[in-house]
């Protein structure tokens, strides 16, 4: 089973509480409210990207890695990345274990 952690980040920094959990965010010492957290939308939409390498199972399917929020997302028809959020709360265990293989082979 794979834990979901909460979506929430304040200046890019992401919280480290579990998904849904109650009271305030927290990542290491730094708190905040729902009030003060950074826009859903990632920094990265927009940006030139590249098509990533693949794994024998041809994960990740002609998507690009996005620098800022670590997901692999789909390419515009400039080269760009697709307007993404940091976050996917629906992202499946097996999306969640083929980055991670991904990582664990193409990551310096």
């Amino acid at each position: 089973m794979t834990v979901r952690f909460c979506t929430s980040r304040n200046q890019g920094r992401r919280c480290t509480r579990h998904l849904d959990h109650p009271g305030l965010h927290r990542h290491r010492a730094i708190m905040w409210a729902d009030a003060a957290a950074d826009l859903p939308r990632c920094s990265g939409s927009g940006a030139p990207g590249a098509l990533a390498a693949t794994l024998a199972d041809g994960f990740p399917e002609g998507r690009a890695l996005c620098p800022t929020c670590l997901r692999f997302v789909p390419l515009d028809e400039n080269g760009r990345l697709v307007e993404h959020d940091t976050s996917d709360p629906a992202e499946s265990d097996s999306e969640i274990a083929q980055r991670r293989a991904w990582f664990n082979t193409h990551a310096d």
